[in-house]
């Protein structure tokens, strides 16, 4: 939880990334303002083994550090490091922080995972916080103290002491003259990190292959993180398989030319409800999925209803077409994201007739809309 002070700020992943690499180039800077105490919360192992290497430069280094990790104990630390398991079901299992202290430098993030998502090149960098930062040396006294008292039951008489020697050194120093000077630096740096394209100039961060309003495979991948770094039991992620079947003998009825347009007409009712930090791909030509962050189990369900009523709606537009439209819809929480355990559920629900089945803990369950 934060400490009273100001309101904490909406952070995104891409700003917090920077600014806790900030904080560990302070860490390994070389400096005779020791000891150095580092605590950091990692929420899940695949982000801690991204920067395994660099906390083992930590490690030899400071005094003391901690690492957090929920349900999993970090392996094969260095000597110096002291692993904490959190539970699933406590305050500091949805909590990112990077601490360093020494008796004359201090800084600190501490952001809790609001698990929402903006629209950014990819889900993680996209993945909302609340929290703050900044490189005052009270301010990191201050977390320490209070990540000293959430933990210090699962650390070892050692850590313990090297924590307090350096808290009782701390105490005794006045802070340094000029952090609010070389913090006002930093933000201005962070911010231009964060509001910068990625991709290059005259390049879009996000090209779109096929028919519009869907993505292609490789975009959604990257998106996605399915071939990058990312976790299970953060960001919940909606998905909708979509199964839509063309009128019996369309193109011998209207035409080549007017089935693709009703093939166009089809995606734009199909993406309508989308909103702008949504996916949509096509997966086989009478299948789609959709990909929607950060939304409940009944919010997925509504734009499921919603996909049935815009693709119902074609009829007006089409006259005696009429498509067949099946949904699954699942809220998933997993990486990777079980695709597959909805394609099987659209198959399923296309075969009896079902227009909507919905799929939770990878059990098919069918659900007549």
């Amino acid at each position: 939880m934060l400490h009273d002070g100001p309101a904490p700020e909406l952070l995104t992943k891409r700003s917090l990334v920077t600014v806790s690499h900030a904080i560990e180039r302070s860490a390994l800077a070389t400096a005779e303002d020791g000891p150095l105490v580092v605590i950091a919360l990692f929420q899940r192992m695949p982000y801690f083994q991204r920067e395994r290497a660099r906390y083992t430069r930590i490690a030899a280094g400071a005094a003391v550090t901690v690492v957090g990790l929920v349900g999993q104990t970090p392996p094969e630390l260095p000597d110096g490091a002291y692993p904490v398991a959190l539970e699933e079901t406590e305050e500091l299992a949805r909590e990112w922080s990077v601490v360093a202290l020494t008796p004359r430098f201090g800084a600190s993030l501490v952001a809790r995972d609001r698990r929402e998502v903006v629209a950014a090149d990819t889900l993680e960098e996209g993945r909302l916080f609340a929290g703050r930062w900044g490189f005052r040396r009270d301010e990191a006294l201050h977390e320490v103290i209070r990540l000293r008292a959430h933990l210090g039951d699962r650390l070892p008489p050692a850590a313990l002491t090297a924590i307090d020697q350096v808290l009782r050194r701390v105490r005794d120093l006045p802070a340094t003259p000029g952090e609010s000077r070389a913090e006002a630096a930093l933000r201005l740096m962070a911010e231009r990190v964060d509001r910068a394209p990625r991709g290059g100039p005259g390049r879009s961060a996000e090209p779109v292959a096929g028919p519009p309003g869907l993505v292609d495979e490789p975009t959604l991948r990257r998106w996605t993180g399915m071939d990058g770094v990312t976790a299970a039991g953060t960001l919940p992620v909606a998905l909708i398989g979509v199964r839509i079947g063309d009128p019996a003998r369309a193109a011998e009825r209207f035409g080549r030319r007017s089935t693709a347009r009703e093939a166009q007409a089809v995606i734009a009712a199909l993406t309508a409800p989308l909103r702008p930090l949504d996916r949509a791909i096509r997966l086989a030509p009478d299948e789609y999925l959709l990909v929607l962050p950060a939304l409940s189990r009944e919010e997925a369900l509504a734009v499921a209803g919603q996909v049935h009523t815009s693709v119902a709606g074609l009829a007006r537009s089409y006259p005696f077409v009429s498509f067949a439209v099946h949904t699954a819809v699942t809220v998933t929480d997993r990486r990777p994201m079980p695709v597959a355990e909805v394609r099987h559920a659209v198959e399923w629900a296309a075969r009896e007739g079902v227009p909507m089945a919905t799929v939770s803990r990878e059990t098919v369950a069918s659900s007549a809309h």
